[in-house]
């Protein structure tokens, strides 16, 4: 392949599967590449692992604020709107509020939600077993996340049908399935917006054991969370908790379903479980990569960045990055070390933007598959995979499958 030939920017691109082959070119012959957006305008694609490493863990140099998080160029108006979001945060704002949020997200609050995620999943799962099929997608992989999320937040069970439809218009915006109308990210922005301000208003006045109250009521050296910090950071959980886990469950299980012979490892050895998730994770790569900007002139691989130039680090190429991995496409549930502190950088590769939400995924994805390889352990594929139009979310819309048909509540544990 040319380097003329490469193109990541274009969603198309990503229909048919992830262009290893353009990410494979640029690892090995321009591992800073300058490339164009659909409007002729540059940006720097940052392909191998060391590297996105470095860029990810300089906030000084490579700005998450100045641009935001994005590939394109935002409006000046929506990129005010987004600055406000923790994602799109330096420190010390960032370090600020993560102290406050990360109140939340203690080890013991993770630690509560195992069991209730362990009976959500044999639920869902009684929901589809009789029938012996199903769309893994939406009937499987989706319902944990936002059961978890709506549990984690508070959310009304009836409500998480709503949030799964605001957060695919929000994400899904280049994929014609979900984008229906110009403007329709703006609207669920907003609705999701009024869902949320409702929510802070209730626990205000009717705390309840759960994370919305504990944010709210959280205090970090007199810092708060105000209602606007409140609204923002839902936005953030509710997309980023629901989109990525459950394409990381999706991706996961179908490649299970392609390596047939890593599955029977599983079979015969449960305790791989962890081996499966850090190797779905790693493979799954459900946020392909996020954009930041150069705040100075600054050179990286003896490659020339100016100031405000946007820096485009692809973690999806640097979870297959030769010098990182032995035989990284294939898939080996015995991959070691492969966690986030040596490997894989599914969850960011370190820095203040590390996952928030890391140990949460991790798991659901536990229960999850555990759950699927007990009681539906020859689960085959029925018809090919549909995958999101986005350059930037690693996407299943739909996968259907089959297995044999078990009684509810037939669980082998």
């Amino acid at each position: 392949m040319q380097l003329d030939d490469i193109n990541l920017y274009d969603p198309d691109t990503y229909v048919d599967g992830v262009p290893h082959e353009m990410f494979e070119t640029l690892r090995r012959e321009a591992p800073v590449f300058r490339h164009l957006d659909a409007f002729g305008k540059p940006f720097w694609c940052v392909t191998r692992h060391e590297d996105i490493v470095t860029v990810n863990r300089d906030a000084e140099t490579f700005s998450s604020w100045q641009g935001a998080v994005y590939i394109d160029e935002l409006a000046p108006e929506d990129l005010v709107g987004q600055q406000l979001m923790m994602l799109n945060m330096d420190p010390p704002q960032h370090t600020k509020l993560r102290k406050i949020v990360n109140k939340g997200f203690t080890p013991r609050r993770i630690a509560q939600l195992q069991e209730i995620l362990a009976r959500r999943a044999a639920t869902i799962i009684d929901g589809v077993i009789e029938r012996g099929e199903c769309d893994f997608v939406v009937d499987v992989a989706a319902e944990l996340p936002l059961q978890a999320i709506a549990d984690f937040i508070g959310i009304p069970q009836e409500d998480r049908k709503l949030i799964f439809d605001l957060t695919n218009q929000m994400i899904g915006a280049s994929d014609p399935e979900y984008h229906a109308v110009e403007g329709q990210e703006r609207a669920a922005a907003e609705q999701m917006f009024a869902y949320s301000h409702a929510m802070y208003e209730d626990r205000h006045r009717h705390p309840r054991d759960d994370i919305a109250t504990a944010l709210i009521q959280a205090d970090v050296d007199g810092d708060k969370l105000g209602d606007f910090d409140f609204d923002m950071f839902f936005m953030l959980l509710a997309v980023a908790g629901n989109e990525t886990t459950r394409n990381a469950i999706s991706h996961t299980q179908l490649a299970l379903m392609e390596h047939p012979e890593q599955r029977r490892k599983l079979l015969e050895d449960p305790s791989k479980l962890d081996g499966l998730i850090e190797e779905g994770l790693r493979w799954a790569t459900p946020v392909m990569q996020f954009r930041r900007t150069a705040t100075v002139d600054t050179v990286l691989r003896d490659v020339e960045i100016a100031a405000g130039d946007r820096v485009v680090i692809w973690h999806m190429s640097g979870n297959r990055d030769e010098r990182i991995f032995d035989d990284p496409y294939t898939f080996d549930i015995d991959r070691a070390p492969n966690d986030h502190l040596h490997q894989h950088i599914a969850f960011g590769g370190g820095g203040h933007h590390f996952c928030l939400g890391a140990n949460l995924a991790r798991a659901e994805m536990r229960v999850m598959l555990r759950e699927i390889l007990e009681r539906m352990p020859d689960m085959e594929q029925t018809g090919p995979a549909q995958r999101l139009r986005s350059n930037f979310i690693n996407g299943i819309k739909h996968m259907p499958v089959k297995f044999t048909p078990a009684a509810v509540g037939s669980a082998a544990a």
